[in-house]
């Protein structure tokens, strides 16, 4: 059976969209042990995305008020000086349109962990699901590229 003729067309808006998501989208990696931001902004770096770093709830808010737009952010809650929900109140209250994803260790009863739609536990390959889950995110949050107008309209 043959490929559908504009299969390879779709594939490679697949890809650009990929490449102008990652190129474009800054993330904000929240984190107490300066080893695990290390190892995920690199990680993420080398998805292609820029990298900011926060290693307190006092610096993620700093970043939420006063820096540079921020398209996501990867999370541990347990940071010094925060108190889970709070802090998703604050963060929710100053970037109401940014996705946040919960990278922690699950503890049971832990306030906010459960209630978390986006969440990571930490573990061996917890970044590969990391990238995963921004990519998805960040494809559905930023406008897709537009066609070039001379470009003969895609057929799908």
């Amino acid at each position: 059976m043959a490929a559908h003729p504009g299969a390879g067309r779709v594939a490679q808006n697949e890809a650009a969209i990929r490449a102008r998501v990652q190129k474009t989208s800054t993330i904000l990696i929240a984190d107490r042990n300066p080893h695990v931001r290390s190892f995920l902004q690199r990680e993420m770096g080398r998805e292609g995305y820029r990298v900011r770093l926060a290693e307190s709830a006092r610096d993620l808010i700093e970043w939420a008020v006063d820096r540079d737009p921020i398209d996501l952010v990867i999370l541990d809650p347990d940071l010094p000086d925060a108190v889970d929900l709070q802090l998703m109140t604050v963060l929710h209250q100053r970037m109401p349109l940014v996705p946040v994803i919960i990278h922690a260790h699950l503890a049971p009863g832990r306030p906010g962990a459960a209630a978390a739609p986006l969440m990571v536990e930490k573990g061996g390959s917890s970044v590969e699901r990391l990238k995963e889950l921004a990519e998805g995110l960040l494809k559905a949050t930023r406008p897709a590229p537009a066609e070039p107008l001379d470009a003969p309209p895609s057929k799908l």
